[in-house]
C-alpha cells in the first residue's frame, strides 16, 4: 500500500477529512483519527473506492469545537435554572416535540454594561432547547446521504434571496451538509404561536451562538419553523447537529435532551455578509470564516 501523506488535510478543527489512499483492489482499510494523530489499521478484505469520506468518523472520535468561554458559560448557568418571566419573556406558546406540551419561549437577557441584549430559547424548569434536525436548502452536494431520511424537508430555507445576495450569487441557497445555521422564529397562518426574531433586531443570516454540553459553535440564523405542524423551537442544520452530537445525528433523529442554549444578537454588526465564506465545501470552512464575528458577539455577553 502506499499512502500518499499529501492528501492529507488535517485543521487544528475538524469537520470533515478526506484521506485518499491509492492501493490494490482488495484492500479496505479502517483509519482512526484523533485530535493529534490519526492511525491506520488493516480492517477486512474488501473493494474500496479511492477516497475514503471520514465525516463520520471524525464525528464519532468528537469534532473539536471552540471551548465554551467563561463569560458564555456563566450565562448558559445564570439562565438554565429558571424560566424567563416578566419583560424578559417576549413571546410563549411554542413546543419543542410533536406531542409535547407548549411550554417554550423566546426570551430577552440585556447587559447593562452594554445597552444591547440577546435572544434565546427556554422551556419550564431549567429546560433550554433541543435540536432536531432541519434538512432543507440546496441538497445538491449530499455529502453522506444522512438528510434522506427526512420527512419534511423543503427545497429552499426562508432566507434564500438574502443567501444568493450575500454570496453574490455564488451558492442557490444554504446547503444543511456544509452551512451551520439555527432555524429561529416562527411563522405560520392558523392562529398557532408566532414570532419574528426581526421584531427585536435579529436580521437574516446574522451569526449564532450553539452551546452544545462543552462545545460552542457558530452558525447563521438561516430558516424559520412553518406551520406544518405545532410551533416548534430547537432546530439546526444537520451539520451544525454532527458537530455538536456526531454523525447519528440524521434528516429523522436528533438530540432530544433540552440542553442546548442558542444564542441570537440583534443589530446590522451580528451579520457576516459577503465576509462569509458562503461557497464553503465543507462546515469547517464556512465556520472559519465566521468566527471572529461570533467571538466579537459573544464578547458582549455578561
Amino acid at each position: 500500500m502506499v499512502v500518499d501523506k499529501k492528501s492529507f488535510r488535517v485543521h487544528a478543527q475538524l469537520q470533515t477529512l478526506q484521506l485518499r489512499i491509492r492501493t490494490g483492489p482488495d484492500l479496505r482499510f479502517f483509519v482512526l483519527f484523533s485530535h493529534q494523530h490519526f492511525s491506520i489499521a488493516r480492517f477486512y478484505h474488501a473493494t474500496m473506492k479511492p477516497t475514503i469520506a471520514l465525516a463520520a468518523l471524525v464525528g464519532v472520535q468528537g469534532i473539536s469545537g471552540l471551548s465554551v468561554p467563561s463569560n458564555v458559560r456563566s450565562f448558559y448557568n445564570r439562565v438554565k435554572p429558571t424560566t424567563c418571566t416578566g419583560t424578559e419573556k417576549l413571546k410563549g406558546g411554542f413546543y419543542d416535540q410533536e406531542g409535547g406540551s407548549a411550554q417554550w419561549s423566546y426570551c430577552r437577557k440585556a447587559f447593562a454594561d452594554s445597552g444591547k441584549h440577546a435572544i434565546y430559547l427556554h422551556g419550564s424548569g431549567s429546560k433550554l432547547a433541543n435540536m432536531d434536525i432541519d434538512c432543507d436548502g440546496d441538497l445538491s452536494n449530499p455529502v453522506d446521504g444522512r438528510c434522506g431520511s427526512s420527512r419534511d424537508t423543503q427545497g429552499e430555507t426562508r432566507w434564500k434571496a438574502e443567501v444568493q445576495a450575500a454570496s453574490g450569487r455564488r451558492i442557490p441557497d444554504l446547503n444543511a451538509n456544509i452551512h451551520p445555521y439555527v432555524v429561529f422564529g416562527n411563522e405560520r397562518n392558523d392562529g398557532g404561536a408566532t414570532f419574528d426574531p426581526r421584531s427585536v433586531g435579529i436580521k437574516p443570516l446574522s451569526v449564532m451562538a450553539a452551546v452544545c454540553g462543552d462545545k460552542m459553535f457558530y452558525g447563521v440564523w438561516g430558516d424559520t419553523n412553518g406551520d406544518d405542524g405545532p410551533p416548534l423551537v430547537g432546530e439546526a442544520s444537520l451539520s451544525l447537529a454532527t458537530a455538536c452530537f456526531g454523525t447519528s445525528m440524521n434528516g429523522n433523529n436528533g438530540h432530544d435532551e433540552a440542553d442546548v442554549l442558542y444564542i441570537a444578537f440583534p443589530g446590522d454588526d451580528a451579520v457576516p455578509g459577503s465576509s462569509a465564506n458562503w461557497g464553503a465545501s465543507n462546515f469547517q470552512q464556512f465556520e472559519d470564516s465566521i468566527t471572529a464575528l461570533g467571538n466579537k458577539l459573544v464578547a458582549r455577553l455578561s
